[in-house]
């Protein structure tokens, strides 16, 4: 079951650099901060960075909150999507994957037991 949008992805090629901008930008620290990935909470909602990928149109990837990734992954090849990234534990039992739907467009998925609706600023 999709539960809504919880995390939208930059690629960045420096990741201090683009911590510092965004921290200054939100006016508040990240409250997950590993040299694969910085994440921020945005009212009730996760921007992330990691140092990869391609920045800038199209580099960008949303990332749709589920109870179970392998679950979900299956679910959607079985509907036609064809998978881009396999499921991976990314730190701290978090669980993200992407695949692309049957128009070519990236649909994230992000399975993330930190993750919690309540106290949404």
């Amino acid at each position: 079951m999709i539960r809504g949008l919880r995390t939208v992805i930059y690629h960045t090629p420096d990741l201090a650099k683009a911590k510092a901008w965004y921290a200054q930008m939100l006016e508040r620290q990240p409250y997950f901060d590993q040299p694969f990935y910085v994440g921020f909470s945005v009212g009730g909602f996760e921007l992330g960075l990691i140092p990869d990928g391609t920045p800038g149109p199209g580099g960008t990837v949303a990332y749709w909150g589920v109870e179970d990734a392998a679950a979900t992954v299956k679910r959607l090849k079985a509907l036609g999507a064809k998978l881009c990234e396999p499921v991976k534990d990314v730190g701290e039992n978090i669980k993200v994957a992407t695949v692309a739907d049957p128009f070519g467009n990236i649909f994230g998925i992000i399975e993330n037991p930190h993750f919690s609706t309540k106290n949404i600023e």
